[in-house]
């Protein structure tokens, strides 16, 4: 198998490690929050979590946020696998986006320092494009 192959099956594990971890931090911060009553148990039955600490209410939109665009890497990484058009170029980008995707989060759930959050966001896309960009033209 060649190594952008490699690669890119690593940046497909890494944003599933990632967002399983994001579920197991907004686990962790929704239960603490009940203990410290903080929120009520029967709140998660509408999820009606907006009077929750900032830490739940930005744990629990990063997790959502981990089922947006990321859902265009895995649609864009899937396809050039199942085309055997897996480039190390294109597997360079999704590496990249994972990494912003990580640092993201970082920002997200911990400074939440917009502008910066934002950048990386940004970022991100930019990624997602390159790589439809390198799909597209190895097509061609």
């Amino acid at each position: 198998m060649q190594i952008s192959i490699y690669l890119l099956l690593a940046a497909l594990f890494l944003q599933t490690l990632l967002t399983l971890t994001i579920m197991v931090i907004m686990g962790k911060r929704r239960f603490k929050a009940v203990r410290e009553k903080q929120i009520q148990f029967d709140q998660f039955k509408t999820m009606a979590l907006d009077n929750g600490p900032e830490e739940v209410i930005l744990a629990s939109r990063n997790f959502t946020n981990q089922f947006e665009i990321p859902v265009l890497f895995f649609v864009v990484s899937l396809t050039a696998l199942a085309m055997k058009l897996v480039t190390l170029w294109f597997s360079t980008f999704a590496l990249l986006f994972v990494i912003s995707r990580i640092a993201h989060t970082y920002v997200h759930i911990g400074s939440n320092h917009l502008r910066t959050r934002f950048r990386l966001y940004l970022v991100g896309c930019i990624f997602i494009i390159l790589q439809w960009i390198t799909l597209i033209l190895t097509l061609i």
